[in-house]
């Protein structure tokens, strides 16, 4: 095995900040929404990358594209990758450095003239930040039959037009059926998107597992009156339960401890008049655990928390579950091997989970499968400053390297 290959990190920073340019805003950060135009520029660009490498390029019905680089036997391929799309606000290195560190994989064998015996595919997953369309890990969902196609392209967004529309207008519904090729198995790069490895100055993250996750959108009823004239008692206000919700979602993560976290995200009110009592607040609660059965105890007393409140200001309330994953544990003889390449290659690492979801946690369900992080300066991320320095980044692509050649080989 070519045990001696580093990857070029000027080249790789070229694709990065070539990308970054597609979509870019303000701040220097970056929106491509999934399949909108800024979506499929990227998605040009980085097929054009992947066909000038002498991959094969396949798009599946979803939309999902995955570039093959052949192997001396044929069989499964060793899969990296991540995505391209991004939030409204996103950063240059979310999931585009693991799609981008796989091209570079690519370009560095192929400079090398190595041939190594599994094939070796490099994909990036449609949606996966679920920005625009609901749930997130869309693409990696249907790929590995956790959602189905037909529900799946029919989905619509927050805009309102449905995914399968948005695909056939971007020329992404491709002729190729989901779930293949089949991966022998799964190696992701990512920014860690966390304070951790920078706070503690490590330099590789061997990711055990990703944290579960439940959204919930709640809908809450009331009444709109004036709000000078409207005793406190005789209000039916939307705006003060969804107020009561926020708070109790973040004493109770408190309360319950260790990994629990809650989030308020989003919360529209109407009808938004400085001197109006609410009549309708729709609102969404992000709860994540590495536990399942504390995620499932945060849950079921936000819930009874909500339904108590709402019954006291007399407000309607209904809620809907946008996403539900349990938390998924890495295949361990990866970690392993995670930790050790960092190792040896004399980079600090640590052990940690994932705060956050990532088209990985899909693909355990159907082949071994691991992250390796590489530090978010100040833990930021999904923000226009999010930032990892070169030095990093060229770290983790030297251990996905290594990896994805054992793999291979």
């Amino acid at each position: 095995m070519a045990t001696n290959l580093r990857i070029n990190g000027e080249r790789l920073c070229w694709r990065l900040d070539r990308l970054a340019q597609i979509g870019r805003i303000a701040g220097d950060g970056v929106c491509r929404l999934a399949l909108s135009n800024e979506d499929k520029q990227g998605r040009d660009l980085v097929v054009g990358w992947m066909r000038e490498l002498g991959l094969s390029v396949r798009v599946d019905k979803i939309g999902n594209v995955i570039g093959t680089r052949p192997g001396l036997e044929d069989g499964p391929p060793v899969m990296t990758g991540s995505h391209i799309d991004s939030v409204r606000t996103g950063g240059r290195y979310d999931g585009v450095l693991g799609v981008l560190a796989g091209l570079e994989v690519i370009a560095t064998l192929n400079d090398a003239e190595f041939h190594s015996r599994r094939p070796i595919a490099v994909a990036f997953f449609t949606n996966e930040e679920g920005s625009r369309f609901q749930p997130d890990m869309f693409g990696s969902l249907v790929y590995t039959g956790g959602l189905k196609l037909d529900q799946a392209v029919a989905t619509r967004g927050i805009d309102g037009v449905s995914v399968g529309e948005e695909l056939d207008r971007i020329g992404y519904s491709g002729p190729e059926p989901v779930g293949r090729p089949q991966a022998h198995a799964y190696v992701e790069l990512h920014v860690e998107q966390g304070p951790v490895l920078e706070a503690e100055n490590f330099r590789i993250g061997a990711v055990e597992g990703v944290q579960g996750i439940s959204w919930t959108e709640f809908t809450l009823s009331g009444q709109s009156n004036h709000a000078g004239t409207t005793p406190m008692r005789m209000r039916r206000d939307a705006g003060y339960v969804a107020a009561q919700i926020a708070v109790f979602a973040r004493s109770l993560a408190k309360e319950i401890g260790g990994n629990q976290v809650a989030t308020v995200g989003l919360m529209t009110l109407s009808p938004n008049l400085v001197n109006v009592i609410a009549n309708e607040v729709v609102m969404t609660v992000d709860l994540r655990n590495t536990d399942d059965e504390q995620l499932r105890e945060a849950e079921r007393r936000l819930f009874a928390f909500a339904d108590k409140a709402a019954a006291a200001e007399k407000v309607g309330i209904a809620r809907r579950s946008l996403a539900r994953f349990a938390p998924v544990a890495f295949a361990p003889h990866l970690v392993e091997r995670v930790e050790a390449i960092a190792a040896a290659f004399g980079f600090p690492v640590r052990r940690l989970p994932s705060g956050a979801g990532h088209d990985a946690q899909i693909m355990a369900a159907v082949c071994p499968s691991c992250m390796i992080f590489v530090p978010s300066v100040g833990g930021i991320s999904h923000n226009v400053e999010e930032y990892t320095a070169p030095a990093d980044l060229v770290a983790g692509a030297d251990v996905l390297l290594r990896l994805v050649l054992e793999l291979a080989e």
